[in-house]
């Protein structure tokens, strides 16, 4: 007689599979809450206790984790297998019906606890779906209820046939990789990855084309922000407001930037956000227009005096004082006004759509801890060099590649990046920084293939470099420095944006 263990959180439909299995001559063991539901509704159930010679314990941790019923899963079709089984007692199991705690569901909920989430990871499910799941060849695994009436289908005819059973395999496999995935990223302080909430946008970079915003379900809002004021956002505006604010949240000093075409004009630190704004949009006030702002302190009256006549597409903030507000709303009617809140998750991953598939990667959060900034040249930068060039490092970071930027203090004063050539990007950055280059410092975001970007950015007065080093030409490029008396540093680590 073949055999079907059940252990189910979702009793959905659990007592009619079980019944029907029943009448097509299948023995039933179960589980606690599972095997008193099918006790209860009178159908002959062997607990998992009746095999194994022991009491579930730990509060029901502990119920099917015991070779009594993994070895009874995982033995395959062949005579020694089967041997050893008889040897202890035990008999094969030939379905696996189970489906896990509801961990996602836990989480989601507001004001959950830990302890609340731990309780809701499943081991011994996982345990089982997997052993079943490896053991496809023989073993029927059944994860959902929405299976049943297939699998009964299927076994009124004959039996369930191996591609069937592998393919059920399979969806076990990524059920199990999911759900440890939705662990790992609460345990690390992530979202849950799901994008299951949709909203439907105008369109998306033009008009003839259809755009979402699809969002993880414990997010609220775009961007996980709060519109106060303005148009709905728009496909482009998402996507400038996503550079633009996952950047300023990076610095600490109060910091604006103001991003447009996902390209940085302007990045500035100041002691006060109205102060970096006016340094920032001094960086290239042509570009500027149309742009989005971005600020990692709150927007108060002096921050809205200083955008004077300034077009601005969005205005994003963690806060923004009452007054602010009100004259914003009053004085810029489509300007959108977001107040960008803590999401529950750190972006630790990005992903990009490519043809037939996705990429992932980790997000670049700057230097790893590992990095060893190396002073190449024989001159050392001075203490106001050395300030300077820490923040231009950190702003050509947020730059397409190949990125340059040119910096005075903590402003910028000339980018140049998104384009093929290096020395294209140092050429349109000096001629933004235009008389500001002089005594100022250059960051490129990845090394100088040759020694005419860098002397390009001496010509124009740039007094100290830095960049990662690893060319195979950095002779010539530091020979160049030292000939000018410029000093450089290598980083030895890369920041490429595409």
């Amino acid at each position: 007689m073949p055999r079907a263990l059940f252990s189910v959180y979702d009793k959905t439909g659990l007592v009619e599979f079980a019944h029907s299995l029943v009448d097509l001559g299948w023995e039933l063991i179960a589980s606690g809450g599972t095997a008193k539901a099918l006790t209860d509704a009178k159908l002959p159930v062997t607990t998992i206790d009746q095999i194994t010679g022991h009491p579930e314990m730990l509060g029901g941790r502990v119920k099917t984790l015991h070779p009594a019923i993994h070895a009874a899963i995982l033995a395959r079709d062949n005579e020694q297998d089967l041997a050893e089984l008889r040897a202890q007692g035990y008999q094969p199991i030939d379905m696996v019906v189970c489906n896990l705690y509801p961990f996602e569901e836990t989480i989601s909920q507001p004001n959950v606890t830990m302890d609340d989430a731990i309780e809701n990871i499943d081991i011994g499910g996982v345990t089982l779906i997997r052993a079943a799941a490896k053991n496809f060849q023989r073993v029927i695994v059944v994860i959902s209820p929405e299976s049943y009436e297939q699998i009964l289908e299927l076994l009124r005819g004959g039996s369930v046939d191996l591609a069937t059973r592998q393919r059920f395999a399979a969806s076990a496999f990524t059920r199990t990789h999911l759900y440890d995935q939705q662990i790992s990223d609460y345990l690390h302080g992530w979202d849950i990855a799901r994008y299951d909430s949709q909203v439907a946008l105008r369109y998306g970079e033009n008009p003839h084309q259809h755009a979402q915003f699809r969002s993880k379900s414990r997010v609220q809002g775009f961007l996980g922000g709060e519109l106060l004021g303005g148009k709905e956002l728009s496909y482009n505006n998402l996507l400038d407001l996503d550079a633009a604010y996952s950047a300023v949240e990076q610095f600490q000093h109060p910091t604006a930037i103001i991003v447009k075409h996902l390209s940085p004009i302007g990045i500035a630190s100041a002691v006060d956000v109205a102060s970096a704004f006016t340094a920032s949009l001094a960086a290239d006030p042509v570009s500027a227009f149309g742009g989005v702002i971005a600020l990692n302190r709150e927007v108060n009256e002096e921050l809205v005096a200083a955008l004077g006549d300034l077009f601005v597409e969005v205005l994003a903030a963690p806060s923004f004082t009452n007054a602010a507000v009100e004259r914003l709303r009053s004085k810029r009617k489509n300007c959108r006004l977001m107040k960008m809140n803590d999401l529950p998750y750190n972006r630790v991953e990005e992903w990009r759509s490519v043809r037939g598939g996705i990429l992932m990667q980790t997000t670049d959060y700057g230097d790893p801890d590992t990095a060893e900034w190396r002073v190449v040249t024989k001159r050392q930068p001075t203490d106001e060099e050395m300030a300077a060039l820490k923040f231009a490092w950190k702003a050509c970071q947020f730059v397409k590649s190949n990125a340059i930027v040119i910096a005075q203090g903590e402003a910028t004063v000339g980018i140049g990046g998104g384009l093929p050539s290096r020395v294209d990007a140092v050429d349109l950055a000096v001629k933004k920084a235009g008389d500001r280059a002089q005594g100022a410092v250059l960051a490129s975001d990845a090394f100088f293939p040759f020694s005419d970007g860098p002397e390009l950015a001496i010509r124009a007065g740039i007094r100290a470099i830095i960049e990662p080093g690893g060319s195979v030409r950095d002779a010539e490029t530091i020979a160049a420095c030292d000939a000018a008396d410029v000093a450089m540093i290598f980083t030895g680590v890369r920041h490429f944006r595409h």
